[in-house]
């Protein structure tokens, strides 16, 4: 009954008409999101919203799908019916972006995603065991904290029924994981199967409950673990090696999908926010790959070393100087070059976050498929850290010459430095805030990388390697994600491909492989957002001569938060036309 909350059919709502242009636009869009919210409430602690504690919410349910399609497309029309020019150029961008996304997700509706509702990079059973383990975003201060999470304990138990069910409807509809994928998944849901509540990542609330938590709601917690929540974990993992594993396709791309190739450049459109047809994106990859081994090439011989390329990346990968012992040793080294990147950023920036990040080994239960790395963003209030993630599984696959690049990318200015400056800015309407366009955020990352140069943080050939690195990473997703997914490439010709281009450790590259598998698109936003935020760059500089302030310019990419990419252009156009002219005056 709870799960069921979040799903009631949205009613229509009139906003109040009343108030500026801008204020109506304002009220337009966090009207949006409160909705949304209510209707998908999983994510609303992220965002500092603790009013659906006790709901995870089911975005598998025909109420759900009825209550998402009216109110994208009732939104739609009031966004439309909005005279654009009587806005501020502020509210414009707003209104820009909320268009763009309602455009989007009416597409995004026409393609059957919930008949693969998991996977095992991005799942709902994932991010339920996160919130659940007391160390995330769902708090755990007092009884009614605990009572709430129990509600979504119940809620995660039907959304599982409900997975199943449809699950069972892409069989018939030839809408299923590889075969390879789906084995990930029930690896991962093996790792749930324990002997009781207390070896669960559920239990972490109980081994940290506040002191004035009472016995008996202790108990209430531990028996709602055992009998609600490790029963639906047993299902869905029953489910997908008695029934699932033997429907699962044999292919690896969605070129083998119904309307696969079509559905494919649909969501390189969503993650790149452009209309790049999959073939010029793969021969952009193509081009970025050699490239980059150009360059990689002249870092082997200033360091002198005598072999070929590919011996150079095989030295990298074992020589052992080039690796800690320990995870712990790892997690060290990340918190250790804070201080370093943190010296140099009032060079390059106005705007500073205020809230910091911690660095934190990836959890045992999803360490062995996770990435390599990511970023979980703090509490926008600043009472709960941002998290930066490093996988320590396999730390053949961590290397010493990677970190530099890794920590500006994922940390600072890369992701946590972005995102929380967005999530600070009190200014912005709630929706832009927390609005989230890939290819700005994974592009911005990777121009982070592409800046620490200038900053003088590559001055070590080794680490200007592992910069490198990373950009051969992004340049081979291009080539990588379009093969499988538009030319019918196999899992096992990517990763060859992969290991062909780059020092990876083969463990790195197998997950690399199979997240591009999971998450079709989501791979390209990396190298096409940065190339279009240094473009935009050099044409202002060129623009501008030496007007140009890289402070300045650092301001208008990052003060209105995540925008598409063709907005995020129209927005620095306008920005060099207007500097131009102040400048001539």
């Amino acid at each position: 009954m709870v799960a069921l909350m979040a799903c009631q059919p949205v009613e229509e709502e009139q906003v109040s008409p009343s108030g500026t242009p801008d204020e109506q636009v304002v009220a337009l869009v966090d009207s949006y999101m409160q909705k949304r919210l209510s209707l998908d409430p999983l994510y609303a602690p992220y965002l500092g919203n603790f009013e659906y504690n006790h709901v995870l919410g089911n975005d598998l349910t025909e109420e759900y799908l009825k209550g998402r399609h009216e109110l994208n497309s009732g939104y739609q029309d009031k966004a439309e019916s909005i005279d654009r020019d009587s806005l501020s150029a502020a509210r414009q961008l707003t209104l820009d972006i909320f268009l763009y996304d309602r455009q989007i997700d009416l597409v995004d509706e026409t393609f059957p995603q919930r008949f693969m509702p998991l996977n095992q990079f991005y799942s709902r059973y994932s991010t339920f065991l996160q919130l659940g383990s007391g160390e995330s975003a769902q708090p755990f201060r007092d009884e009614t904290d605990y009572r709430a999470f129990m509600s979504r304990m119940d809620g995660f138990a039907a959304w599982v029924d409900s997975a199943i069910s449809r699950m069972r409807e892409g069989a018939e509809s030839k809408v299923v994981l590889p075969k390879v994928l789906a084995e990930r998944v029930i690896e991962q849901l093996d790792a749930q199967l324990v002997e009781g509540p207390t070896q669960s990542p559920l239990y972490g609330p109980l081994k940290n409950a506040p002191a004035g938590l009472s016995d008996a709601v202790k108990l209430e917690y531990e028996i709602k673990i055992a009998q609600v929540a490790l029963p639906a974990f047993k299902r869905l993992r029953d489910f997908m090696v008695n029934e699932y594993i033997a429907q699962a396709r044999g292919s690896d791309g969605m070129w083998d999908l119904p309307n696969g190739r079509l559905w494919y450049q649909h969501l390189s459109n969503v993650h790149t926010t452009t209309a790049l047809p999959v073939n010029e994106i793969h021969f952009i990859g193509l081009r970025e790959v050699e490239r980059i081994r150009s360059e990689m090439n002249e870092v082997r011989e200033r360091v002198g070393f005598e072999g070929t390329l590919e011996a150079f990346f095989e030295h990298l990968s074992s020589e052992p100087r080039f690796f800690f012992e320990s995870s712990a040793g790892l997690v060290d080294g990340y918190e250790g070059l804070k201080g370093t990147i943190n010296a140099v950023l009032p060079d390059y920036f106005d705007a500073m976050p205020a809230t910091d990040y911690y660095v934190k080994a990836v959890e045992p239960y999803r360490e062995k498929s996770a990435a390599g790395a990511s970023y979980e963003p703090g509490a926008p209030d600043g009472s709960r850290p941002g998290i930066f993630y490093i996988n320590t599984y396999n730390l053949k696959a961590q290397p010493k010459w990677g970190m530099t690049t890794l920590s500006l990318h994922e940390a600072a200015p890369g992701h946590h430095f972005q995102i929380t400056i967005q999530q600070e800015l009190e200014s912005l309407p709630d929706y832009q805030r927390f609005s989230s366009a890939t290819a700005f955020v994974e592009g911005w990352a990777l121009y982070a990388e592409y800046l620490g140069v200038e900053m003088g943080l590559f001055e070590d050939p080794y680490q200007y390697f592992g910069k490198l690195s990373d950009e051969m990473l992004r340049a081979m997703r291009l080539v990588v994600d379009t093969g499988i997914h538009a030319k019918g490439w196999s899992r096992e010709q990517a990763i060859q491909y992969m290991l062909d281009n780059s020092a990876m450790a083969e463990t790195d590259v197998v997950a690399e492989v199979e997240r591009y598998m999971a998450i079709p698109g989501q791979a390209l936003s990396y190298k096409v957002g940065q190339l279009k935020i240094i473009e935009l760059r050099q044409r202002a500089e060129k623009a501008l001569g030496d007007k140009f302030d890289i402070k300045q310019f650092h301001n208008q990419v990052l003060l209105d938060g995540s925008l598409p990419l063709s907005v995020l252009e129209a927005k620095i156009d306008l920005w060099i036309t207007s500097r131009a002219q102040a400048s001539s005056l």
